[in-house]
């Protein structure tokens, strides 16, 4: 037996172990992986998927893990988190994120204890403890568990298994909330984060496949992939008339990707 599939099984025998659970399910690799080997393991009657939306989240990701939870024929609850009402994450500080999971997982709790939950998860994977993350703080202060995390599963790991259970994400390239693409110390507010979500979906409408606008108030920085800056240079000019509509002075691109 190889060690993925060591992992795998360790996996399968945590999550049989929940019983009922609640997953945190952002649509990301990591979220969609660990909700479908839930109703694999636990059967879909017994989990429910939950998907924060509010501005700090774009619309692309809502849809898709809208998409997938239909097509896992598991319960989808689509939950309004207010974040941007904590002046603690609003002001930006480098532990925003540690204070966008509070508010998170709060909400996540008492959905979990309404519907008779006895657990509640998250896609934090093994790979994330080499990131800046503070947000995993918030993780024991509402007793969320992370079973990627507990059988070890590196990023790579997931998308390998993701592809095997046919999952549609399992290629997907890597995400963050939009909040992320403002510096820390730039106040984060719903005109940004609209404006920036607006700006990666036009970039992807036009067929980039990874897109990050960094907001730097008057200033855009666009990322792709390298082998796509290309393609930007030669729609520039398209590109910086439409983000300037919506609001930007400047529009840059960042050679490194």
């Amino acid at each position: 037996m190889d060690q993925l599939e060591t992992k795998r099984q360790h996996l399968a025998r945590i999550i049989r172990g929940m019983g009922r659970l609640a997953v945190a399910f952002s649509g990301g690799v990591d979220s969609s992986f660990l909700l479908a080997a839930a109703c694999q393991e636990l059967g879909v009657q017994q989990v429910l998927a939950v998907t924060a939306i509010s501005p700090v989240y774009s619309q692309r990701e809502t849809v898709g893990a809208r998409e997938l939870a239909r097509r896992l024929k598991v319960e989808h609850l689509l939950i309004p988190t207010r974040e941007l009402s904590d002046p603690r994450f609003a002001q930006n500080p480098t532990d925003r994120c540690f204070h966008c999971k509070q508010e998170l997982f709060g909400a996540l709790r008492q959905i979990a204890q309404q519907h008779d939950f006895t657990y509640i998860a998250d896609g934090t994977s093994y790979s994330d403890l080499s990131d800046h993350r503070p947000g995993m703080r918030a993780l024991t202060a509402y007793n969320v568990c992370s079973p990627l995390l507990a059988a070890r599963l590196l990023k790579a790991e997931i998308r390998r298994l993701s592809q095997a259970l046919g999952l549609p994400t399992w290629n997907k390239p890597a995400m963050s909330c939009l909040a992320a693409r403002l510096p820390y110390g730039s106040a984060i507010t719903v005109a940004k984060l609209r404006r920036v979500d607006q700006a990666e979906e036009y970039l992807y409408s036009l067929g980039f496949t990874q897109v990050r606008v960094r907001h730097y108030e008057q200033l855009a920085r666009i990322e792709v992939l390298p082998a796509e800056i290309p393609e930007l240079v030669a729609a520039r000019s398209q590109v910086s008339q439409r983000l300037k509509a919506l609001g930007f002075r400047y529009v840059t691109l960042d050679l490194e990707g």
